[in-house]
């Protein structure tokens, strides 16, 4: 077929959807920038689409159109690829909101290519290193099942990178999640929205900065949250002292380092974390340590 197009996502992702929280949610890597851009399209309530290969990017918003409109997956997909001219070099996948999912791939997409299905997933993937990228994106998600889909989606792209992956490299990589008012303060359904648009190492950096996302905008649950001891204290009081919140030249008086323990947490955004006095989240107190 010859020289392979530069324009190509060069890709693979997997869509999922979990019937006991109704989120929806795709994780994607490609050796394209800005992958994030292109791929993933996802309403609550209504389905997600993963667009690839030489990318139509109408498949995004007309897909999500017809899965609002009652169309299942299948004919949804089918909607999409029946008109459209270059569909032999196009590569998608649907999931709807009742967890049944499809997947296309042309015949002229750039091998290997190809993609599975099966209860509330889509995976597939183009210009691999060989089937079994898509092969273990699909086990790991089924394996995986009860982890939060999120996890479940990162899971699957780190195992089908290890089983080969992109055969031209990697580049940059996303994850999207919608849940019905889960976003930032409850007024829009992106629940998670993350992207690494250019990174030696995609799928690890997506992995660390969803974790962070996981700090910042989750609450505290109750069995996180400890009493300040002496030696929490100290090793909190050398993190806020390398950071300029306490001043250390003299001894440190209680109201001093409470007063620069709330400064620095609402200074950093934590504020989603922060705990009565003589308290502390678990997890802020682990980042704030580790960092010290």
């Amino acid at each position: 077929m010859g020289k392979t197009p530069d324009n190509l996502v060069a890709t693979f992702s997997i869509i999922g959807h979990d019937p006991e929280t109704g989120e929806l949610g795709i994780a994607v890597q490609s050796k394209f920038l800005g992958v994030g851009a292109v791929v993933p399209w996802a309403k609550a309530g209504v389905g997600a689409v993963a667009t690839q290969s030489m990318a139509n990017m109408a498949y995004g918003p007309d897909g999500l159109e017809l899965l609002k409109n009652g169309k299942s997956a299948q004919e949804t997909l089918d909607e999409l690829v029946k008109e459209d001219p270059d569909k032999a070099m196009r590569q998608a996948g649907v999931v709807d909101a009742h967890g049944r999912s499809a997947t296309f791939t042309g015949e002229n997409c750039y091998s290997w290519a190809g993609g599975e299905t099966g209860d509330h997933f889509a995976a597939q993937g183009n210009i691999l290193v060989s089937e079994a990228t898509v092969d273990v994106m699909a086990s790991t998600f089924k394996q995986t099942e009860g982890t939060p889909l999120a996890e479940r989606l990162i899971q699957s792209l780190q195992s089908g990178q290890k089983a080969g992956g992109d055969s031209r490299g990697m580049q940059s990589a996303a994850l999207l999640v919608v849940k019905e008012n889960a976003g930032y303060g409850g007024n829009n359904d992106r629940m998670i929205d993350l992207r690494v648009d250019e990174h030696i190492s995609p799928i690890d950096e997506l992995e660390r900065i969803y974790h962070l996302h996981q700090l910042y905008f989750t609450q505290t649950k109750p069995e996180n949250i400890l009493e300040i001891d002496h030696t929490m204290k100290l090793a909190l009081i050398e993190k806020l002292a390398s950071t300029g919140f306490l001043d250390t030249t003299s001894e440190v008086e209680e109201e001093d380092f409470y007063q620069a323990l709330r400064s620095y947490i609402h200074s950093e955004n934590f504020e989603t974390r922060e705990q009565i006095r003589g308290k502390i989240d678990r997890q802020l107190y682990d980042y704030m340590t580790k960092q010290a």
